[in-house]
């Protein structure tokens, strides 16, 4: 456990790099808000929770309880789910945007390509909505 990152994730690169690289400037981990979000956007106020599917226990393929100390498990991940909701509820009562985008979307073989998952983000960002979710493709995946 002490081997999983909670900052600079492969999955939080990824999507790092494509907003950059389309012109979208954004601050990282902001501690001044709470469960300092992965990045945040003050031109849009709105903020972009990049979040594991394992880890916040995504209805996705990449998403299995592990059989061995199924019930720790399944507590931890309760946990993390309280907190996301939380977190989630504190952000909306400051006015802040918000956007989850899921592991699946960027990763394996459910991910989007980047020209569908850049035009999500920009048009989620220029709409009106307060909440946004972006997933993998389940065409591309199991059942």
């Amino acid at each position: 456990m002490s081997g999983i990152r909670a900052k600079n994730t492969q999955p939080e690169m990824i999507l790092r790099r494509l907003l950059h690289r389309a012109g979208f400037r954004f601050r990282l981990h902001r501690p001044d808000l709470p469960g300092k979000p992965d990045l945040v956007l003050k031109r849009w106020r709105a903020v972009i929770h990049v979040h594991g599917c394992f880890w916040h226990s995504h209805g996705c393929h990449r998403f299995r309880l592990p059989a061995t100390n199924a019930e720790e498990w399944a507590s931890k991940l309760e946990t993390n789910r309280r907190r996301d909701t939380v977190v989630r509820a504190k952000l909306e009562q400051l006015g802040w945007r918000q956007l989850m985008v899921w592991e699946c979307a960027l990763t394996g073989r459910t991910r989007l390509a980047d020209a569908a998952l850049l035009a999500a983000l920009d048009r989620w960002l220029r709409c009106d909505e307060w909440t946004g979710e972006i997933s993998g493709n389940r065409a591309s995946g199991r059942g």
